[in-house]
C-alpha cells in the first residue's frame, strides 16, 4: 500500500499547479483569441479558437508541472534515491543543477499540449453534441445537476481521446527522467512503435475518471460561487442575417 502512494506529494503539488494553470489560462486565451477574431469568426473557427487557447495554456502550464513531474518520476522509478519530494528536490539539484528539473519539459510539451488540445477541444464540442442530439431539452431549461451529468459525460469522452493522443509521448517521458544522461530520440528508438503503446488500456482507464472529474469539479465550482458558465456557442445573429437564415 505504501509504494501505491509513493510520489504523491510532487505529483499533487505538480498536477495542482498545472491544473490551476491550465484551466486559468485557457479562459483568459479563450476570450483573448475570441476578441481578435471577432464575434462571426470566433463561431466558424471555434474549434481552432479551442485548440490555440488550450495549446497556448499548456505551454505555461507545464512550466510549473515539469519540476514536481521530474521528481515524482525519479522517487518512483529509481529505489532508494528518495523517499519524500524534500529528498529528492535538494539531491537532484545538487547533482544535476537546475536543469535537473527542466531536462523533460521539451517531452512533457510533446505528450501534455496535444493532450491538453484535445481535452478541451473535444469537451467542448461533446458538449455542443450532446446538448443539440441527446438532451432532449434546451440547456437553459436543464437543472444544475442534469448540466453537470452532461459535463461528466462530455469529460470522460474528452478524457478517453486524451489519452490515445498523449500516451507514446507519455511514454518517452516517463523513461526519459528514469535513465540519466537519455535523450528523447534515444528512447523512442529504444521503445520501438510496439513499446510507446504499452499500458494504454489502464491509461485510458485513468484519464478518462480523471478528465471527466476535473471538469466536474470545475464546473461545479462554477455552480458553487454561481461564476458564469457559458452556453454552447450558437450563431451570432449577424451571420444568420448573411447567410439568410433569418425572416
Amino acid at each position: 500500500m505504501r509504494g501505491l502512494a509513493k510520489g504523491w506529494a510532487p505529483t499533487f503539488i505538480g498536477y495542482s499547479m498545472q491544473g490551476l494553470c491550465k484551466f486559468g489560462f485557457y479562459e483568459v486565451f479563450k476570450i483573448w483569441y475570441g476578441d481578435l477574431l471577432g464575434e462571426e469568426n470566433s463561431y466558424l473557427w471555434r474549434t481552432s479558437l479551442y485548440l490555440a487557447a488550450s495549446a497556448s495554456a499548456e505551454f505555461f502550464a507545464d512550466m510549473a508541472l515539469a519540476p514536481m513531474e521530474a521528481c515524482k518520476v525519479r522517487i518512483q522509478t529509481q529505489p532508494g534515491y528518495a523517499n519524500t519530494l524534500r529528498e529528492c528536490a535538494p539531491k537532484m539539484y545538487a547533482e544535476e543543477g537546475i536543469w535537473a528539473f527542466y531536462k523533460g519539459v521539451v517531452p512533457l510539451w510533446m505528450r501534455q499540449i496535444p493532450y491538453t488540445m484535445m481535452k478541451f477541444a473535444c469537451f467542448e464540442r461533446t458538449v455542443e453534441l450532446l446538448y443539440k442530439y441527446v438532451v432532449p431539452k434546451p440547456r437553459s431549461e436543464c437543472s444544475k445537476a442534469e448540466q453537470l451529468v452532461v459535463t461528466f459525460t462530455a469529460g470522460y469522452i474528452a478524457g478517453v481521446f486524451c489519452a490515445i493522443v498523449s500516451h507514446p509521448a507519455d511514454s518517452v517521458v516517463s523513461v526519459l527522467n528514469k535513465e540519466k544522461g537519455s535523450t528523447a530520440s534515444q528512447v523512442l528508438k529504444k521503445l520501438g512503435p510496439k513499446g510507446v503503446w504499452k499500458g494504454l488500456v489502464a491509461r485510458i482507464i485513468m484519464i478518462g475518471t480523471l478528465t471527466a472529474l476535473q471538469w466536474f469539479i470545475y464546473d461545479s465550482v462554477k455552480v458553487y460561487f454561481r461564476l458564469p458558465r457559458p452556453p454552447p456557442p450558437e450563431m451570432p445573429e449577424s451571420l444568420k442575417k448573411k447567410l439568410g437564415l433569418t425572416e
